[in-house]
């Protein structure tokens, strides 16, 4: 299970070869408080890295959510859609948006670690 990070505050996880996970990291959801909203891409669409692929709305700001790889929407998690609030209970389990097929490896392999991401959100 590898798990990698955005310059736009999302999470990638990918265990084995099955469809890779995204969500937002605990970093974004502290700095958007409690989320409202959240609005997520449909089932079947292709979209680029850095494309928005959905957005979420809480109290303070409304924020899209990027693609950090490239590729197609295999499934969106319909609990967040109905319970916006698991974006801030539990960002890095139950409340992943969607998951991708990865298109190219290579994006995946050139987003940040752990501690990059770590140093990342301290400059930021």
């Amino acid at each position: 299970m590898t798990v990698k990070y955005s310059k736009d505050h999302e999470w990638i996880e990918i265990a084995d070869h099955e469809a890779a996970t995204v969500g937002i990291t605990l970093h974004a959801q502290d700095a958007l408080g409690d989320v409202v909203f959240v609005a997520l891409p449909e089932v079947g669409k292709k979209l680029r890295q850095g494309e928005v692929a959905g957005a979420v709305e809480s109290v303070k700001a409304a924020a899209d959510i990027y693609m950090p790889v490239s590729g197609e929407i295999v499934e969106v998690n319909e609990a967040l859609r109905a319970d916006p609030a698991l974006a801030n209970s539990d960002p890095l389990g139950t409340g992943w948006f969607f998951k991708v097929l990865v298109s190219d490896m290579e994006e995946f392999d050139a987003l940040m670690d752990e501690p990059a991401y770590a140093e990342f959100t301290k400059t930021a």
